[in-house]
C-alpha cells in the first residue's frame, strides 16, 4: 500500500482522489464512517472493495491492523492508498510494524519553482557543481516580490490570495488543527497551550531550541514543552534541524535549531508583514532561513532521497544555516537577508570547508540581491535567493 502524510491542506486528498477515480475514496473525516472504523475495524474494512482511498487515516489507527491482516492475505499491490495528516511512525496509538507492506510519500507545501510551474533543479545544480555565474538578464521574473512570497507560504488554498486574506486563512487553519487534530495524535488536556508553543517558536524563527528558556517564557514545566514539540511534530507544523559535527557521536548531543514548516504561518503568528522587509529587516531574517530550509528540503524529495540536513555552529560562533549531507560528502548553505555579499558572509561556510576536508564539495551563501558570483574560494558562490525558482 502507498500512504500520503504531510500537513493538512498540502494536497493529499486532491491528489488521492484524481490519482484514480475508480477506486472508493472514504474519508474518516466524515463522522459515521469514522465511528464504524473505531469500533469495528474488521467490519468496516471487509465491507470495502478490493481497491480503495482511506482519508486522515490516523483518525481510526486501529484500522491500520485490519489493513495489515487484509494485505498478508492478498499482496496485491496498490489496493490500499491511504492518506495522513500525521506521522503515522511517531503516533503512541499505532503500534502495528507495516514494514514491507507499506511507501510512505511526504507532502509538502508548494515550493516556489512548484508554484511558478517550474521544474525546480536548483538543488540538483548546486550538488553537481552546475551553478555558473550568471547575469540577473538572465533570470525571468515572475512579478512577485520576495517578501510577498514568505508572508503567504505555499499552501495550495493559499494561491491568489492577498497577503491580508492569507492571514486569515492561517488562523482559521490553526485553529481547525488545534481543535480537531491535536487530541487524534496525543494526550493534550489543553491544546491552546499547543498554539501558545507554536508561537513562541514562530516569533524567533530558525533559533537553537532551549527547552528551559521556553518553559520557563510560558511558564510550562519542562516535560510538557518536550510533549508539545513532539505534538508539533506530528502534526507537520515543525521540523527539528539536528546540529551537523564532524564527530557522529557528539551529533546526538548539540542542540538541534527548530523551524516552522512553512512561512507563512510563521510569519502570520509573528504578526511579520511585508513592510517588515523595509522596516525591519533583521527581524526578518529569521523568517527568511526558514522559507529557504524549506524550499531546499522540499526539492530534496525528487532530487536525491538519500540527502540529510543539519545545521552547524562551532566553539567559535562560527555558523552555517543549512548543512546537507549524502553519505560523507557535505555542502553547505548560508541565508543573508541583504542584497548585497561581504567576505565574512562566507566565514561560517569557510570554516565548515577546513573542518570536513576532502569531504566538503561546495557552499553558497544565498542573499537578496540577483546572479551567481564566485567568492574567492572557486568552491564557494554567492547565489540571489531568487534562483530557487527562476532559474
Amino acid at each position: 500500500m502507498v500512504c500520503l502524510v504531510g500537513p493538512r491542506q498540502s494536497g493529499k486528498t486532491t491528489l488521492a482522489q484524481t490519482l484514480d477515480t475508480r477506486r472508493r475514496f472514504i474519508s474518516l473525516d466524515d463522522l459515521d464512517y469514522r465511528r464504524t472504523a473505531q469500533d469495528d475495524p474488521h467490519g468496516f474494512l471487509a465491507e470495502l472493495p478490493d481497491f480503495v482511498a482511506i482519508d486522515e487515516i490516523q483518525k481510526a489507527p486501529d484500522l491500520l491492523s485490519a489493513i495489515k491482516i487484509s494485505v498478508d492475505r492478498d499482496r496485491r499491490p496498490g489496493r490500499f492508498l491511504l492518506t495522513g495528516s500525521a506521522n503515522l511512525l511517531q503516533i503512541p496509538t499505532v503500534t502495528e510494524s507495516l514494514a514491507g507492506r507499506m511507501e510512505i510519500q511526504l507532502f509538502h507545501p508548494l515550493t516556489e519553482a512548484e508554484k511558478e510551474r517550474r521544474p525546480g533543479h536548483f538543488l540538483r545544480a548546486f550538488l553537481n557543481g552546475d551553478l555558473r555565474s550568471t547575469r540577473p538578464a538572465d533570470l525571468r521574473d515572475s512579478g512577485l516580490a520576495l517578501p510577498e512570497r514568505l508572508v503567504l507560504g505555499g499552501y495550495p488554498e493559499i494561491l491568489g490570495r492577498s497577503p491580508e486574506r492569507a492571514r486569515q486563512w492561517h488562523r482559521n487553519y490553526l485553529g481547525q488543527i488545534i481543535e480537531r487534530d491535536v487530541r487524534d495524535v496525543a494526550r493534550v488536556r489543553e491544546p491552546i497551550k499547543v498554539l501558545r508553543l507554536l508561537e513562541a517558536l514562530a516569533i524567533r524563527p530558525a533559533a537553537t531550541l532551549n527547552v528551559s528558556r521556553l518553559a520557563n517564557g510560558l511558564d510550562f514545566r519542562r516535560e510538557t514543552v518536550l510533549h508539545y514539540l513532539s505534538v508539533l511534530e506530528r502534526l507537520f507544523l515543525i521540523r527539528r534541524l539536528p546540529a551537523w559535527h564532524s564527530s557522529e557521536s557528539k551529533r546526538l548531543v548539540k542542540s538541534p535549531k527548530v523551524h516552522l514548516l512553512d512561512s507563512g504561518l510563521t510569519a502570520t503568528l509573528a504578526g511579520r508583514t511585508t513592510e517588515d522587509w523595509l522596516e525591519n529587516r533583521a527581524a526578518m531574517g529569521g523568517l527568511l532561513e526558514t522559507f529557504v530550509v524549506q524550499q531546499l528540503i522540499a526539492q530534496a524529495a525528487w532530487t536525491d532521497p538519500d540527502l540529510r540536513f543539519w545545521h552547524y555552529r562551532d566553539r567559535d560562533q562560527a555558523e552555517v544555516d543549512l548543512v546537507i549531507t549524502r553519505r560523507r560528502k557535505v555542502w553547505g548553505v548560508e541565508i543573508k537577508a541583504g542584497s548585497a555579499v561581504e567576505p565574512r558572509d562566507a566565514r561560517g561556510l569557510s570554516r565548515l570547508a577546513a573542518v570536513c576536508g576532502d569531504q566538503f564539495e561546495g557552499g553558497i551563501v544565498l542573499y537578496t540581491g540577483e546572479g551567481v558570483w564566485r567568492l574567492g574560494d572557486p568552491r564557494l558562490h554567492s547565489v540571489g535567493v531568487c534562483e530557487l525558482w527562476e532559474r
